[in-house]
């Protein structure tokens, strides 16, 4: 269900216009497609009852768990200073995520706005542009912790997938043959 939403908003930015860096959409598109992938192996591994699948499964599901459980806890423990030099990072390491930001919040520069730089806002035009960094705040703390606050579900949802892997895993296949149990 994750893997399909992934691919479902990657597509939505693309086709709204809203994200037009492509690599931003084919990282989504390939979290989205390796989720789906490791979701197939452990449905295959559940109903043909295959050890090694359901091992393989449950391992790289326990990967998962420990990166998004570090990346959520990240999310939410990030103060106001760290989220403006974060934000000053990845504003200074991309232009098309730059361009976009410009013309989707109506805001020119960084910290301060210049009105002899090049803007795609339609604020540009009439000089009376603010700077992007104040329009990012308003929405950078409650984007951090609502991802946050999602991903840390979702990790407790995969260690009780890895649980129940892991369980269900050393049960005897009920269509097997009983005497080779022995």
């Amino acid at each position: 269900l994750v893997s399909l939403l992934l691919i479902g908003i990657a597509a939505w930015g693309i086709g709204f216009g809203l994200i037009s860096s492509l690599r931003v959409v084919g990282v989504a598109i390939a979290v989205g497609i390796f989720l789906f992938l490791i979701a197939l192996v452990g449905l295959i591994g559940a109903v043909k009852h295959h050890q090694v699948l359901l091992f393989f499964y449950m391992i790289i599901l326990l990967l998962i768990f420990i990166v998004q459980f570090s990346v959520s806890c990240a999310c939410l423990a990030l103060n106001k200073e760290q989220q403006s030099q974060l934000l000053e990072v990845g504003w200074n390491n991309t232009n098309s995520a730059r361009a976009d930001i410009e013309r989707n919040l109506n805001c020119c520069g960084f910290r301060t706005f210049d009105p002899n730089e090049t803007c795609l806002s339609d604020c540009f035009r009439s000089h009376q542009c603010r700077p992007c960094l104040l329009v990012i705040e308003e929405y950078s703390g409650m984007v951090l912790r609502f991802v946050g606050g999602i991903g840390l579900f979702f990790s407790f949802t995969e260690i009780l997938g890895v649980w129940l892997t892991y369980r269900y895993r050393n049960q005897k296949d009920p269509r097997a043959n009983p005497s080779a149990f022995n």
